[in-house]
């Protein structure tokens, strides 16, 4: 086997399930005939094994298949599976959604959490940030109480592992689809209170770099192990550059609500796309950027360096219509395009992961590995679960995706458990 051949019986890594695959002792899935990605390449005509909800082994068929994990011990069942030449990749990880199929993290209850998380799980996103928007004090409490205690019981969808605070720390000037109303500077006082009482639960806060007291709560973030990001900002090229001396290594929807590139100002995009420390989002869909401005950032960063991400809002699976609201503020979906109605802003988007990854392949040219990085290995690595998931690898969570040649979903676990959503 080469060095992507994992085999049997590996040791196992990361933490213990409390998700979808917990407690699923004597399940066992079997796919043959598929080109495997893993973190040392693609494994051609490979299988992957997996057992009790981790990754058992990979391996190439060339060397044969590993013993049916049945034989000889009562109570196992193995589902074995053709993939027909298709490709089998890690589940992917969206670290910046607002909502999906109807619902909004802002105010979702545990049904319509289920029902984000298993519009997303749909579409190839087995872990998830529940994102929000520019709001209150208590509301924003109010998401991390919501979230923690759906994350007490077992999630039968994409694995919700923390939060991503999108604001309100932000610039009005580049609100985006964000409710001015709410915007004001860091507030330290905030961010004692929720590492006191939601302790590991924040995972992301994006942030306006160059408003008052900013480089502070950047440094007190980063020491929580909360990513500090930069986005809605006006900051200058040297504003973000003193951010990410201070912490800074994240931005979220590069180009989008952002301070551009100029030749004589290079601005938040400069930095962004110049700075080694900052991973940059993008909203491959081919709205909020052009396929052309996405070569330019995975060029400009290498593929370690960009995250994909959905951005997407409640209206995301849902039919067109105007009777959508962000944040309070009322949207129309046209043609699959959420807008505000007031400004014609984009407001978020009605993206999903597997849509994301295609146009990253079909239109943008990134290879089909670098793709899968992008979409899964990265986001895992940022947010600090990447011994658990983002990579198919004996040991981790058996977080799964199966597409056929065309690139197209045909079949995702989620801890080793068939998504049937």
């Amino acid at each position: 086997m080469s060095a992507g051949d994992t085999g049997i019986g590996a040791e196992t890594a990361g933490a213990t399930d409390t998700g979808a695959g917990a407690g699923m002792t004597g399940r066992s899935v079997l796919v043959i005939n598929a080109n495997v990605v893993t973190p040392e390449g693609i494994v051609e005509n490979g299988w992957l094994l997996a057992r009790e909800g981790r990754i058992a082994g990979i391996g190439r068929m060339s060397d044969g298949l590993p013993s049916d994990p049945a034989d000889g011990s009562a109570g196992l069942r193995l589902e074995r599976i053709d993939a027909e030449g298709g490709w089998l990749l890690p589940g992917f990880v969206d670290v910046h959604v607002h909502g999906g199929a109807g619902h909004d993290f802002m105010d979702a209850d545990q049904a319509g959490l289920d029902e984000i998380a298993r519009f997303h799980a749909s579409h190839g996103t087995t872990s998830i940030l529940a994102t929000s928007l520019t709001a209150t004090r208590d509301e924003l409490t109010d998401v991390l109480r919501r979230v923690r205690a759906y994350r007490s019981r077992p999630m039968p969808h994409a694995q919700v592992v923390g939060v991503h605070f999108e604001g309100p720390f932000i610039n009005p000037k580049w609100k985006g689809a964000q409710n001015p109303d709410y915007i004001l500077p860091p507030q330290r006082e905030w961010l004692e209170e929720w590492v006191r009482e939601f302790p590991g639960l924040i995972k992301i806060q994006t942030l306006a770099p160059e408003s008052a007291g900013a480089l502070d709560y950047i440094e007190r973030l980063a020491a929580s192990g909360i990513v500090p990001s930069c986005g809605h900002t006006d900051a200058t090229y040297d504003e973000v550059i003193a951010a990410a001396d201070r912490g800074l290594r994240h931005a979220v929807h590069t180009f989008n609500a952002m301070k551009p590139l100029h030749h004589r100002e290079p601005g938040t995009v400069g930095a962004v796309l110049t700075d080694d420390r900052i991973t940059a989002e993008v909203i491959s869909d081919g709205h909020h950027v052009h396929a052309g401005a996405i070569k330019l950032i995975t060029r400009a960063k290498g593929a370690d360096k960009v995250i994909l991400v959905t951005d997407a809002m409640a209206a995301a699976g849902m039919p067109d219509g105007d009777n959508y609201d962000l944040g309070g503020l009322p949207v129309v979906m046209k043609c699959g395009v959420a807008r505000l109605k007031e400004s014609g802003n984009l407001a978020g988007s009605t993206l999903t992961m597997i849509a994301a990854f295609q146009h990253m392949v079909r239109s943008v040219g990134v290879s089909i590995p670098d793709a899968s990085k992008m979409a899964s290995a990265n986001p895992a690595r940022q947010i600090g679960i990447g011994r658990e998931a983002g990579t198919l690898e004996a040991g981790k969570r058996a977080d799964v995706l199966l597409l056929d040649a065309e690139l197209e979903l045909q079949q995702v676990w989620i801890g080793g458990v068939k998504h049937s959503g």
